[in-house]
């Protein structure tokens, strides 16, 4: 999908292939997904579907949610994907079950290597356990996953992985600030 050793100052970072499909892709996403009403999220389920995306039941996807490339998304049963969000999926993002990536939310799975002569593009996989939520306007970057059941602040910055479950991460770089209870609770009823 990347090519390697290409000089991006004149020729592209991704094979013709690759730039066709994406172009179907937005042209799909332009004149059929973006002007989706709201609740159509089956319609844009389909979209995404149609384009290789494998998704669980019940997920909503809106239609102001920016997705770079279908063939490298996996959701999980109900899974919700708000307006605004980017998922810039360079490489495979897995999204569990019942997680939610809110509004303005940027999950990139794609960067530069700043020290190569060529600014050498490259991707790496962005996986989120089930019952993750990533608030408002934070950003995951490349090659992070997130345990099951994390909470990820409203604007904050996650650059590495998160491996403890249950627990509430906030701030650049997000660290954690509290353990989520709400689990917990349920599991000793």
């Amino acid at each position: 999908m990347i090519l390697q050793g290409n000089d991006p100052h004149c020729s592209p970072s991704f094979s013709f292939g690759h730039r066709l499909r994406r172009q179907a892709w937005n042209m799909v996403y332009v004149l059929l997904f973006r002007p989706s009403p709201r609740p159509f999220h089956a319609w844009r389920a389909f979209l995404l579907k149609l384009f290789g995306a494998r998704l669980g039941k019940g997920v909503h996807v809106y239609p102001r949610a920016k997705v770079w490339a279908p063939w490298n998304l996996e959701l999980g049963d109900h899974v919700g994907i708000a307006d605004g969000t980017t998922l810039y999926n360079m490489a495979l993002i897995r999204i569990g079950r019942y997680s939610v990536v809110s509004q303005g939310a940027h999950l990139c799975g794609g960067s530069h290597d700043y020290n190569s002569r060529n600014f050498q593009l490259y991707a790496k996989p962005i996986v989120l356990g089930e019952h993750v939520w990533v608030c408002a306007d934070a950003f995951v970057s490349l090659g992070v996953c997130i345990a099951d059941g994390v909470v990820v602040g409203a604007r904050s910055l996650v650059t590495k992985s998160i491996t403890q479950p249950w627990t509430v991460h906030a701030g650049h770089p997000a660290r954690q600030i509290r353990l989520r209870t709400h689990h917990l609770q349920e599991s000793t009823s």
